[in-house]
């Protein structure tokens, strides 16, 4: 018996030497130091995100002169979602780019920070997510988990409803199946709208709209034109329920294992991408929307006192999320107003 508990203890030890080793990680040398990263997302080659972190890529591989490669795999090849993240944890060689409610799956504030119906504009996310508010977040995510954020601002724009008839009030949805990704924020939320949400994988989708299996989609004007979502759905109602954004993770200890000019590098990079994409997802957007227009998608106006008094019971079914999360979320928007 004795044995067994020594045993125990050592084990117990060698497990909290490790865990401590996992916060204290040792930059290498400069010297042969190589990196492969592979980096998975669900967006398709041509939509602005793909193409956005394809130059940072590229442009990390060439100030690291080749040292550190990351390898980028658009439309979900790989890991995704929960799965992406939970990659991302354990420790592998992988960078997720995903909505934050999933890193909500470790600090559930998360969750939060991309409820539906919080932001007018780009700028009031902006400001949020670099708040005190939102930094403790991130630190406390690295120390719970060992996931580290390179960024939470690569915004695609506000997502609305894409269907092939004219939606304006939530009861204007009430029998309709829509496509949502899995995560539980966007279901709970597109069920407090009014429709039936349908989890469905993005590869799926397109069809399922065809075969009527759903009766439409979510997404923004990025992906409207640009992942086939325009050839089955002829109508967008600007319901602008949520904020499309994607957050960059790697671990911890990935990251601060990199020899320290290479962190910086890395993270310039990332930083740099989000603007690039923000800044081209700004500028495109009227364009896009005439290109579609000429191709025969109609778009309309919401009540968006409606959808947004329909969305308020969502606040109350984020799991684990602070009392006080959204109501302070809100104070930081009023500062940026």
């Amino acid at each position: 018996m004795k044995k067994l508990v020594l045993a125990a203890l050592l084990s117990l030890s060698a497990m909290t030497l490790f865990a401590q080793g996992a916060k204290e990680t040792t930059p290498a040398s400069i010297e042969d130091y190589k990196i492969t990263i592979k980096m998975s997302h669900v967006f398709a080659p041509n939509e602005q995100l793909t193409k956005s972190l394809a130059m940072v890529v590229d442009n990390i591989k060439e100030r690291t002169n080749g040292a550190v490669d990351i390898q980028q795999y658009p439309q979900g090849q790989l890991a995704v979602y929960k799965d992406g993240v939970e990659q991302v944890a354990l420790g592998a060689n992988f960078i997720s780019v995903e909505d934050p409610t999933y890193i909500g799956d470790y600090v559930p504030n998360f969750k939060a920070l991309v409820a539906p119906m919080l932001y007018n504009n780009f700028d009031q996310y902006e400001a949020v997510i670099n708040s005190d508010l939102v930094k403790g977040w991130e630190k406390e995510l690295e120390e719970k988990s060992n996931i580290k954020v390179l960024s939470l601002d690569y915004i695609f724009g506000f997502r609305s409803m894409m269907t092939n008839k004219v939606i304006t009030t939530p009861e204007d949805l009430k029998g309709m199946k829509i496509r949502t990704p899995g995560s539980q924020l966007f279901i709970d939320t597109i069920n407090a709208m009014g429709a039936t949400a349908t989890p469905l994988p993005f590869s799926e989708t397109i069809s399922a709209v065809q075969q009527g299996v759903v009766d439409g989609l979510e997404g923004t004007v990025d992906a409207y034109g640009s992942n086939g979502s325009s050839e089955v759905a002829k109508n967008m109602a600007f319901t602008n329920h949520f904020l499309g954004v994607c957050g960059v993770y790697i671990n911890s200890d990935v990251f601060n294992s990199m020899p320290v000019e290479y962190q910086e590098i890395v993270q310039e990079e990332f930083t740099k991408g989000a603007k690039q994409m923000v800044g081209e997802i700004s500028s495109n957007y009227d364009k896009q929307i005439k290109a579609l227009e000429a191709q025969g998608i109609k778009f309309n106006e919401v009540d968006h006192d409606a959808f947004a008094a329909a969305c308020e019971p969502v606040y109350k079914t984020l799991t684990g999320v602070d009392d006080d999360a959204i109501s302070l979320l809100k104070a930081e928007i009023k500062k940026a107003n």
